[in-house]
């Protein structure tokens, strides 16, 4: 079935880019319904954070910065807004004042998106919001995780609390979200609260990759690990812009230096393609931290790089 043209991308040859309301890579903004295939959601929450706020402006930054990308992918080839309908969902509900009752609402959008078969990619919101994602979108069958972040997330606790943004990669293999062995963090580094800090990840079998290793592997390396870790069942991406190098990405909560290249990234993210992506989140993007803009652009862009092989799959496989 072809997408509908209801659903078409702004064209920016006719519409300047700056002109009108900001939307996700300035697609139509609709509300979910089973005509959507691929939904981008804003989810504008930071409860869950111990240190620097503002993940929560996360959702409106991207979507501006967003107004700069186009409609087709440079190396692939695959146009999303051609193949998928696209639509901006707008923004999951959230309580300001509630960490607990915003987890719940989370959850029970992203339950009514995956009731309607709407594969979704949120820009958060801190990292606490993979958490009720995963509970919406793999309560069925655990999926295998993709995973750029600085830090592990698998603490136990954090300041006396079990669902924060250092806990979720613990909390959803707890919960039988994730299988273990399809699992792979790229890019793990910075100071570390204990000894301990990446270690339950390890017991249980996800596949660590610290930025040392990285680097001694090369890139094509982790590419050919992170194919052979996730095999051909479902996957979640799960990038915490922190796990990019604050040199180009500034604008985050807890910078670490020495991280992974928004280049390599992409390239990572380029070879999941084939792959079914049931669901991704970029999080940890706080525009006010970064007065250069850059962080949203970067976001936006990798964004982009999700949308195009989540849609690749989409459209090739529907129906079956």
């Amino acid at each position: 079935m072809a997408p509908d043209p209801r659903f078409n991308q702004v064209d920016a040859t006719v519409v300047p880019r700056f002109a009108d309301v900001a939307t996700f890579m300035r697609t139509r903004r609709h509300d979910a319904s089973a005509e959507v295939d691929i939904g981008l959601v804003g989810v504008p929450f930071d409860l869950g954070v111990n240190f620097r706020s503002g993940a929560r402006q996360g959702p409106a930054g991207v979507r501006e910065a967003s107004r700069i990308i186009r409609r087709i992918h440079p190396s692939s080839g695959i146009a999303p807004f051609d193949i998928c309908n696209v639509a901006d969902l707008g923004d999951s509900p959230v309580n300001p004042m509630s960490l607990d009752r915003s987890i719940a609402m989370i959850q029970e959008y992203f339950e009514r998106l995956h009731a309607l078969n709407i594969l979704p990619i949120a820009i958060g919101g801190d990292h606490t919001i993979p958490v009720p994602i995963l509970r919406a979108i793999a309560k069925k069958r655990p999926v295998g995780i993709v995973h750029f972040d600085a830090h592990a997330d698998t603490l136990d606790e954090l300041c006396g609390t079990k669902v924060n943004h250092a806990t979720f990669m613990r909390r959803v293999y707890e919960e039988g979200l994730v299988d273990p062995k399809r699992v792979v963090q790229i890019g793990l580094r910075g100071s570390r609260f204990s000894a301990d800090d990446i270690k339950f990840g390890l017991d249980v079998g996800y596949r660590c990759i610290t930025m040392d290793e990285y680097e001694d592997m090369g890139r094509a390396k982790v590419v050919e690990t992170v194919r052979k870790i996730i095999g051909d069942g479902p996957i979640y991406v799960s990038l915490d812009i922190d796990g990019l190098d604050p040199v180009h990405a500034p604008g985050t909560g807890v910078p670490e230096i020495g991280g992974v290249s928004p280049r390599d990234a992409q390239v990572i993210i380029r070879s999941l393609r084939g792959n079914e992506i049931i669901g991704a989140d970029i999080s940890e993007v706080a525009p006010a931290l970064d007065p250069t803009g850059i962080t949203c652009v970067t976001a936006a862009n990798l964004m982009f790089e999700i949308l195009c092989v989540m849609a690749d799959w989409k459209a090739k496989n529907r129906g079956k």
